[in-house]
């Protein structure tokens, strides 16, 4: 199988990122190939050589490592940004950031990242913007109700579940660099992905420790097959979906749990309350109007959910809740409400520019929480 060039540097760049040290050609190839599958070593050391001194520093006899005062790297200490109270968003591709942040610097992620990849193309947000659809399934109004856009998983490619693993591989191990261990890693999913996210995390370096079920009715699923719903009347394609899965990681701890707490602040979650444990059923509701109008993204979480798992990621209550992929900033926005940091990284401009406004008008909404499951 053959991978366009960007796929090869972007992977080469993440690994040596990520190890934050040299490498041999063979472990870098060894890495491809875990993260992307069949990569000829040859095209590794291809496009090694033709990226030094450029990109990399041959430290040695085939030996490798990040050129860190490149032009290119150091661009990435450039990136436009804003802070609105504790949160502090960035313009810049989250790998870009990420390979240019201090090791062990972020206590927490909450994110909902592009896990269908194909839908945040260029390509396809302008297809959704202009509402021809594309990837994205617009589902008709319903009882006078307009309904949010929702990607197709299903419409994904042998390829494209491919890049998903390496993109979240990749992800992995460079979130696995910024974070203190225990730190926890909350990532919002899809029942039809979630296995692939998973495994490309634990493959990462990243321990699993379970899923959080955002009970809520979306459009997913439910349909009598297309262009023959008269002939079989009773039949589901899929289930309907009603619920949401946040997939679950935790940086490796430092000792026991009670050492990483001392030492790091990290490595739980923090109750609720004194007499009640934090829980991984969460009732929720389809983020309303109101909200949807003040930050028009099309994965816009509820602050009613989004408060509960970004003041639960921090166990002490301290530290720096980062997002990614920070869309029009409400993850921050939780993370104001409930008087915490955060950094928050977008790549889409007009995303970027539409949180300037959106994270303190969230910031300042009074949501009405719903209580837990088994509250």
């Amino acid at each position: 199988m053959s991978y366009a060039p960007g796929n090869v540097r972007d992977a080469i760049v993440g690994y040596l990122a990520a190890r934050g040290s040299e490498a041999t050609t063979k472990e870098i190839h060894d890495a491809l190939v875990r993260n992307l599958g069949s990569v000829a070593s040859s095209s590794v050391r291809s496009y090694l050589n033709l990226n030094t001194p450029e990109i990399f520093e041959r430290t040695g006899r085939g030996r490798y490592r990040l050129k860190l005062n490149s032009q290119e790297t150091e661009s990435f200490s450039r990136f436009a940004s804003f802070r609105k109270a504790n949160a502090t968003l960035y313009h810049a591709d989250c790998f870009d950031w990420l390979a240019q942040q201090e090791p062990a610097s972020v206590q927490a992620v909450v994110t909902d990242p592009p896990y269908g990849l194909v839908e945040y193309t260029g390509k396809e947000q302008e297809k959704l913007r202009s509402g021809k659809g594309g990837v994205w399934r617009i589902p008709p109004s319903f009882d006078g109700h307009v309904r949010s856009p929702l990607p197709r998983f299903t419409v994904l490619t042998d390829n494209d579940r491919l890049e998903l693993q390496a993109f979240f591989c990749r992800l992995g191990y460079l979130l696995g660099r910024v974070l203190v261990p225990g730190a926890n890693i909350l990532i919002a999913s899809n029942p039809l992905v979630g296995h692939i996210v998973a495994s490309a995390m634990v493959e990462a370096g990243l321990e699993a420790r379970g899923t959080i079920i955002r009970t809520v009715m979306t459009m997913r699923g439910g349909d009598r097959p297309k262009n023959a719903h008269l002939e079989f009347p009773d039949v589901s394609v899929m289930p309907r979906s009603m619920w949401e899965p946040w997939l679950v990681f935790r940086k490796q701890l430092d000792g026991r749990v009670q050492d990483n707490l001392r030492r790091w602040g990290t490595g739980g979650f923090r109750r609720p309350s004194a007499d009640k444990p934090f829980g991984d059923v969460i009732k929720s509701s389809p983020t309303s109007a109101g909200e949807r109008r003040i930050a028009a993204h099309p994965s816009l979480k509820p602050q009613a959910f989004l408060r509960q798992v970004v003041r639960a990621s921090l166990p002490l209550g301290e530290g720096v809740i980062l997002d990614p992929f920070a869309g029009s900033g409400s993850t921050l926005a939780a993370a104001n409400a409930v008087g915490y940091e955060s950094v928050g990284v977008e790549s889409d401009a007009k995303y970027f520019e539409l949180a300037k406004t959106a994270i303190e008008k969230l910031t300042s909404l009074a949501v009405q929480q719903i209580n837990p499951v088994g509250a």
